[in-house]
């Protein structure tokens, strides 16, 4: 595990989902102000993920929060599943699914100085992401999640011991993770856990607690 990596992946990794704010009157100011109060609770790594928008809207979204964080240095800005709006967009790195462009092609494109993660569901996955050039890989659901309308089958705590025994990379969990469970993933093995509902509701209350669990 290299420097960059430790110091990218704290306990509690957030994802801004933009189709969580489609329901308000202006989505893009409701993501705007969701990222603010995490950075408030104190989270330093963010993925913005937007799976129904179109590049342009991507692109001035990201942008957006990247201007949003220039005032923390701190923070890392994680772009899902676009290498190419993750350049676009001066983000510290993109976050690859196993549908789209494969790790080595993700990583032509951002270059080696930009942060690289990949999703994996089963252990034939895990296996080939710790060959891949990757500098953490997600592994999941690990419980049951509405954040997606097809999930893959839930691991459980079982298939984060399972991938803690197949790499030494850093290992993100994400998948039904809330304040209530997240212990029990750091000590099955996982490095950090995504989280996306359980910092909806008062996001900077939410993250605070979440990272005073973990500490």
């Amino acid at each position: 595990m290299s420097s960059q990596t430790v110091q990218l992946l704290p306990r509690l990794y957030a994802i801004a989902d933009r189709d969580c704010f489609v329901a308000e009157s202006d989505a893009a100011s409701a993501l705007a102000a969701f990222v603010r109060e995490l950075m408030d609770g104190g989270v330093t790594l963010i993925q913005y993920r937007n799976k129904s928008g179109s590049a342009p809207e991507i692109l001035s979204h990201a942008r957006e929060l990247r201007r949003i964080c220039m005032s923390r240095p701190v923070v890392r800005l994680i772009m899902n599943d676009r290498a190419d709006l993750c350049l676009a967009a001066a983000f510290d790195g993109v976050h690859v699914g196993q549908e789209d462009l494969s790790p080595p092609a993700a990583r032509m494109v951002i270059g080696n100085g930009a942060y690289l993660g990949v999703s994996t569901h089963d252990p034939g996955q895990v296996r080939e992401a710790d060959q891949w050039p990757v500098d953490y890989i997600a592994v999941g659901p690990v419980f049951p999640t509405a954040s997606r309308s097809n999930p893959s089958p839930v691991i459980g705590l079982e298939g984060v011991r399972k991938a803690r025994s197949l790499t030494t990379k850093p290992l993100v969990a994400i998948g039904g993770i809330t304040r209530a469970n997240c212990r029990a993933i750091i000590d099955a093995g996982a490095d950090s856990m995504a989280v996306i509902a359980d910092l909806l509701r008062e996001p900077r209350q939410a993250a605070e607690e979440f990272l005073q669990i973990l500490a």
